[in-house]
């Protein structure tokens, strides 16, 4: 005998279709922002902020990938364009020849610090001005929640 389903009920069914809404718009009109302003894409944005947070703005591509929730052949691709655009180089690990090193360079933190105003300002606009300081806290203690079971089942699939 088959178990049914555990459906949603009404107020869950209408916060999943809000969260879509985000999960699906949200991104769209981050692109739109950074594609517009600084020729670059959200997840490309992303990659070169998290690079410019590393010490050194230094760090293996596996772990860029997974900061990143990207996969290594995804985040490599956009290495190929960073190098091309002369924002990063790649060299493989002293420490550990099997990996590799992705660094920020000046002109790719030039665009890092170009970019990041309007990016910022669209974040702010869309996430955090529509909320209250309180639930901007409730907002990030349940996406915390939400991103630690998404990531955990991410990770169980390695």
């Amino acid at each position: 005998m088959t178990e049914s389903p555990r459906w949603l009920d009404e107020n869950q069914q209408a916060v999943w279709q809000d969260l879509l809404t985000v999960v699906i718009a949200l991104p769209t009109l981050l692109d739109r922002q950074l594609e517009h302003d600084a020729g670059t894409t959200n997840f490309e944005y992303s990659v070169l902020a998290r690079l410019s947070m590393a010490e050194g703005g230094t760090i293996r591509l596996s772990d860029l990938a997974a900061q990143c929730d990207s996969s290594l052949p995804r985040l490599s691709k956009v290495m190929v364009r960073f190098e091309q655009r002369g924002w990063v180089t790649r060299s493989p690990d002293p420490d550990n020849g099997r990996y590799t090193l992705a660094t920020l360079t000046e002109t790719g933190m030039q665009k890092v610090v170009e970019s990041a105003p309007g990016h910022v300002n669209r974040v702010r606009e869309l996430v955090f001005d529509p909320l209250t300081a309180a639930q901007q806290r409730n907002l990030g203690i349940a996406l915390s929640r939400i991103a630690g079971t998404v990531r955990e089942q991410l990770d169980n699939r390695k």
